[in-house]
């Protein structure tokens, strides 16, 4: 069981191509600026099985999964069942970690099985006073992209733009996933009218 804040299939937003996000429940890092201090509680959320997360993958007829948070790397076994059973149906995979490359290759076996699932790492913690300006997906200068795999080597942040999913849901409410900065997240909001926070912007 993993436990997730929440599950969103078939976004452009989160990654490049079609992706299914998984937006991990629980951080010890808590970064400060972080834009999703209510991801911070291990206690939020709620548990899904990883095979519920890639069937809904596939049948969304995504390209990979994006894992973000929250913290994934603070869920090392249930993530790397989820990478391992992903790898399996030939999905691709990027993670978002503030810890960085070298701290998590050298941690526990759950740790060191999930990183060799994935294909593209994000890592490093998000540091308000390195904002960065010209890469794509990354808060700070000193997060870095680190192939795992040669799945995702084309990709270059530098050339890519931000992007933001706004879906408005059968209750009338807004869901919004993407990469925003603290203006444009302040803009979206006032434009929508609603008070919801995108549950990823600029800060990881």
């Amino acid at each position: 069981m993993l436990r997730i804040a929440r599950v969103l299939h078939g976004t452009t937003a989160e990654g490049p191509g079609l992706r299914t996000a998984v937006w991990f429940q629980g951080c010890s890092i808590r970064c400060m600026g972080c834009i999703n201090p209510h991801l911070f509680s291990p206690s939020g959320g709620s548990d899904v099985t990883v095979s519920d997360i890639v069937l809904g993958a596939m049948a969304g007829e995504v390209e990979g999964l994006t894992l973000i948070g929250g913290e994934p790397f603070d869920q090392p076994s249930a993530g790397a069942k989820l990478v391992t059973e992903a790898q399996e149906q030939g999905l691709g995979v990027i993670a978002f970690s503030g810890y960085e490359y070298e701290m998590l290759r050298d941690r526990d076996e759950d740790t060191k099985r999930f990183l060799a699932g994935i294909d593209l790492l994000v890592d490093g913690p998000y540091q308000a006073w390195k904002q960065e300006t010209g890469r794509a997906l990354v808060g700070s200068t000193n997060q870095r992209f680190i192939h795992i795999s040669d799945r995702y080597r084309s990709y270059q942040p530098d050339m890519a733009a931000n992007r933001v999913d706004i879906r408005i849901l059968p209750d009338g409410s807004i869901d919004v996933a993407g990469f925003l900065d603290t203006d444009a997240l302040k803009n979206l909001l006032e434009a929508t009218g609603t008070s919801r926070k995108p549950r990823r912007a600029i800060a990881e």
